[in-house]
């Protein structure tokens, strides 16, 4: 998704109140996992996982669609039909037994092939990923996890302007600059300033 209109402030001063309010927020004491998902849809997994008492997130994006009558409809959609975000709040082992125990194939994304741990994302990554995946800040752009490791740029933190708080990896793309997070399974950019960046060491 990649729009030209401009952000709204009021959506932006939302996201500069979450970023004040993190550091007391309970999710930031859970790590989450990205879920692999093979030929179900995200809402089923989403509703089995909550009777489950599992907290999930679906990133996603405005979409125009054409109905039976040829009107344009704006609607929400998934970025990535195959993939759902999980915040661990129970221990692996009964978060590997209610997946098991699923008739719904899927599996929870490991460090590698080889390293068979799960890939946790820090609660902190987590609240900055979630807050650029707003739907409605509609400069932005989601890609693979492949393709975001594939941009090379530098570590910084937005010290000024409506995305001020955010950190990611600073990137350039058609002539623009993006805040890149990248979380697996995929990433999202958002369209930023370079001036308004302070580098990470």
């Amino acid at each position: 998704m990649d729009k030209d209109k401009n952000i709204e402030s009021t959506k932006m001063e939302d996201i500069n109140a979450q970023i004040d309010a993190v550091g007391e927020d309970e999710q930031h004491r859970y790590p989450w996992y990205a879920i692999k998902l093979y030929g179900f849809t995200q809402k089923k997994v989403e509703e089995y996982l909550a009777d489950n008492g599992l907290e999930t997130f679906i990133p996603l994006e405005y979409v125009d669609e054409e109905d039976k009558e040829h009107k344009v409809k704006h609607i929400l959609r998934p970025v990535v039909k195959n993939l759902i975000f999980l915040k661990k709040t129970k221990d692996d082992a009964i978060i590997k037994k209610i997946i098991s125990s699923s008739n719904i194939k899927m599996s929870i994304i490991t460090v590698s092939k080889i390293d068979k741990r799960y890939c946790e994302i820090p609660a902190r990554q987590m609240d900055e990923f979630m807050m650029m995946c707003n739907p409605d800040i509609l400069l932005k752009k989601f890609i693979s996890e492949e393709q975001a490791h594939l941009k090379t740029g530098t570590l910084v933190r937005v010290k000024r302007g409506p995305l001020q708080g955010l950190s990611g990896k600073l990137v350039r793309s058609n002539k623009n600059y993006y805040l890149l997070k990248d979380v697996p399974g995929m990433a999202v950019l958002l369209k930023v300033t370079k001036w308004c960046c302070m580098a990470l060491e």
